[in-house]
């Protein structure tokens, strides 16, 4: 009789080999990377980690910068997280992410370096200015009214270059920021304008049953852009000077209101007296509550049919200046950045020579 015990009986299911080694049981995890319009399933090491996965990553698309990158389970699984991130989740094993769909995010280097540039030019802005404020802190009052002068004034000037005689439009533009008024005005009230230019006449000249309508000036964005009528209709004439300067006031008063409501007349007429008060030049003076100045020129004044001064502040995207076939493009923020360039250039010019006047030093450098 055999008295040998029978085996038991092995489960179908149950492996009878020996453990595995990392090669017969990899792990395969689903790689997204949108920017590369990349999927594809990778294969790994039950032994490697998220830092491995990055790696791999940073050799496959070398323009990006994997160590800022983040992973996003596209499924979202029972014990598992959202996100993971290579500060955070280094050394997790990929095995955890077996059979899953990461979606990867990273930003190009190139693209990081150039934010880093800005970074640094707006920390050396911010720095200039400082140093511009600290200055003008210590100037006196009347070296103040020196610096305001160049802070608070018109940036740039410009003549329409397609329209004859330009130089004769921008010698006007040019008199109206020299002039003792207007400068006292955009002091007293620190008016800074991007732009100062002339306004094409047959662009702001509308033909209708009821007559001609011409629009003297226009403001554009507080002070952004201010477009002012210095020719004739028939461009063979400059409108009188004083009737322009008149027009320019009432623009200015743009830059704090837009609509034509009672706080605009209050301000508009008082930026007029202003102006009138301080033009030593002119002989303009005020006894009282009134004023007396040279008569104002007929020709071209606001008072002629179909004239009216604008409809308002206004607001845009992209202003272009000339006509025809000389045109150049100046976006609101060139506009805006050429402004705030030149007034805090100027700004910094000025007190540094005040302090050279100041310390009796004739290259404006302090020991």
């Amino acid at each position: 009789m055999d008295n040998t015990e029978p085996s038991p009986p092995q489960d179908s299911q149950t492996s009878t080999l020996s453990p595995s080694n990392d090669e017969e049981h990899p792990v395969e995890i689903t790689l997204k990377f949108p920017p590369e319009k990349h999927a594809q399933k990778w294969v790994f090491s039950p032994s490697d980690t998220l830092e491995h996965l990055v790696q791999s990553l940073s050799l496959e698309f070398p323009s990006y910068d994997w160590s800022k990158s983040k992973a996003l389970l596209e499924k979202r699984q029972p014990g598992l997280k959202q996100l993971y991130t290579l500060s955070d989740d280094a050394s997790l094993p990929l095995s955890t992410l077996n059979n899953t769909t990461l979606r990867l995010l990273a930003p190009q280097t190139s693209t990081l370096a150039a934010l880093q540039h800005q970074r640094d030019a707006a920390a050396t802005w911010q720095a200039k200015r400082a140093l511009a404020r600290a200055r003008y802190a210590r100037l006196t009052p009347t070296q103040r009214a020196s610096a305001d002068d160049l802070n608070y004034t018109f940036h740039t000037l410009r003549a329409l270059p397609h329209l004859p005689d330009a130089a004769r439009s921008l010698a006007m533009l040019e008199r109206l920021k020299a002039d003792p008024g207007i400068r006292a005005a955009m002091r007293a009230h620190r008016f800074s304008v991007g732009l100062l230019t002339e306004m094409d006449p047959a662009a702001h000249t509308a033909a209708s049953a009821d007559g001609v309508t011409r629009i003297l000036g226009l403001n554009r964005n507080r002070g952004e852009v201010i477009e002012l009528r210095l020719r004739t209709d028939a461009y063979d004439g400059w409108r009188d000077y004083r009737v322009v300067r008149k027009t320019l006031c009432h623009e200015l008063a743009h830059n704090v209101h837009g609509p034509h409501d009672a706080q605009f007349w209050a301000l508009c007429k008082q930026i007029e007296r202003e102006v009138e008060r301080a033009d030593w030049k002119h002989g303009g003076r005020t006894v009282g509550d009134e004023e007396y100045a040279p008569a104002r020129g007929e020709a071209g004044g606001a008072e002629e049919e179909g004239m009216v001064m604008d409809h308002g502040g206004w607001e845009g995207g992209t202003y272009v200046l000339g006509g025809g076939g000389n045109t150049e493009g100046l976006s609101a923020r060139e506009i805006r950045a050429r402004a705030a360039e030149a007034r805090w250039s100027n700004l910094e010019r000025a007190t540094r020579q005040s302090e050279s006047e100041r310390d009796g030093s004739g290259d404006g450098k302090k020991e």
